[in-house]
């Protein structure tokens, strides 16, 4: 019986979604211009007539019918066409935290009818600017300019802009766009780290490692031919001095690259100045590998960074915010994130102070033993400090300026 009631239920939302959609599309813009203050009168209108018609108090008869009349006559002040032509920049795109930038809408009446004086409101983040625009002529042009809070490492969307009719009372609002949102990009403080960061090679034909291979630069040994092995790398003269076919071996070599987990687990960090730390730490090192040239990706709960340079990489970090528990084990999260990547030669772990030594171990099983790596704990304050644990480099670092030294420290 309960698995019938389902399925009718589950048939009844997927008959009338498409309803309620359309019937939302036609009535969403009219109920928008109803503000809350709108309702809140609406509401008291009804319940004021009501109480009028059940007890016959004229009193109730009089307010409901001005609250009405209120209502009224402030959708008087929604009416009027208006074309603006406004448009948005911010001065510079993009900057580090604390840095100043400035933002400019210049607004520009492009009908052939003057226009009366309205508001203009432009989002800018989580506020909203105002602006008291003048009336203004055909062609007139109008600038506002603004100041962008730029304290903390974020993404800032400034727009769309919307020039605002309504009544004084704030009872009836009616907002028109003009112009496209812009993204200013807050970037975290890095800092210069020396060139060959975290002990990378910098080389022309790779690092040669244990695995033999019968294609490669690297020659290792010559052994009996095979049917299958490719001729090209038949030894002639030896073959022809011994009496049987001998081929080349050879030792293979992989090109540097480095896998940069991030973790952003809200439960990892013990404040937000850690995790902001964390993100600095990510960014300065990333920043000087992508400047080495050595192949590299991060990648963090919300998916892999870009990181094709070094600004890319910056406008990635500004987007990352912490997460919950969108893994059940930090080793499942870097084993889904990491398993589609190339294989590394480098990996390196960053995480806050409660990232406990089981769980960066827990990581470094994912990994082979030819593959160097190294975790930093992020704890604000600490002193920085080297652990070795069974082939895992543990770094502890508490200052973003301590990062230079940490780096020099491990480069060979």
């Amino acid at each position: 019986m309960l698995l019938k009631v389902r399925r009718f239920w589950r048939a009844v939302v997927a008959v009338m979604a498409p309803v309620v959609r359309a019937v939302w599309r036609f009535l969403g813009p009219i109920l928008r211009v109803v503000t809350s203050a709108g309702w809140i009168v609406l509401g008291l209108a009804i319940l004021a007539l009501v109480l009028s018609a059940t007890f016959g108090w004229q009193e109730f008869t009089f307010l409901g019918t001005v609250l009405l009349a209120a209502l009224l006559v402030s959708t008087v002040f929604l009416f009027g066409r208006a074309s603006y032509g406004v448009h948005i920049e911010l001065n510079p795109r993009r900057v580090v935290v604390g840095q100043r930038a400035m933002g400019r809408m210049l607004v520009t009446n492009t009908g052939a009818k003057n226009l009366p004086a309205t508001r203009m409101e432009l989002p800018v983040g989580r506020g909203v600017a105002e602006f008291q625009l003048p009336a203004m002529q055909p062609r007139e042009e109008h600038e506002e300019l603004f100041a962008v809070p730029t304290h903390k490492r974020a993404v800032i969307v400034a727009g769309p802009a919307e020039s605002v009719k309504g009544d004084q009372l704030g009872l009836m609002r009616r907002a028109l766009r003009w112009a496209d949102p812009v993204d200013l990009f807050v970037h975290p403080r890095t800092v210069r780290l020396a060139p060959t960061a975290a002990g990378l090679v910098r080389d022309l034909e790779g690092q040669v490692s244990k695995k033999i291979t019968s294609n490669d630069i690297a020659f290792h040994a010559l052994r009996p031919y095979v049917p299958g092995d490719d001729r090209r790398y038949v030894h002639w003269r030896t073959s022809a001095r011994i009496g049987q076919l001998m081929v080349r071996q050879f030792e293979e070599t992989r090109r540097s690259q480095l896998t940069m987990i991030h973790a952003t687990r809200r439960d990892l960090f013990a404040s937000e100045e850690e995790f902001e730390l964390a993100v600095s730490v990510t960014a300065s090192i990333a920043s000087q590998v992508i400047a080495d040239g050595t192949q590299m990706n991060v990648v963090s709960e919300s998916g892999v960074w870009r990181t094709q340079t070094v600004t890319s990489m910056l406008d990635a970090s500004s987007r990352i915010e912490p997460v919950g528990d969108a893994f059940e084990t930090m080793r499942e999260f870097a084993r889904e994130m990491t398993k589609r990547l190339p294989a590394p030669s480098v990996v390196m772990v960053i995480a806050g102070s409660r990232m406990t030594t089981a769980d960066f171990r827990s990581i470094q099983s994912l990994f082979g033993s030819d593959t160097s790596q190294v975790a930093f704990r992020v704890e604000v304050g600490a002193e920085p400090k080297f652990a070795a644990v069974a082939g895992l480099t543990l770094i502890t670092i508490g200052d973003l300026d301590d990062l230079p030294k940490i780096v020099r420290g491990m480069t060979p």
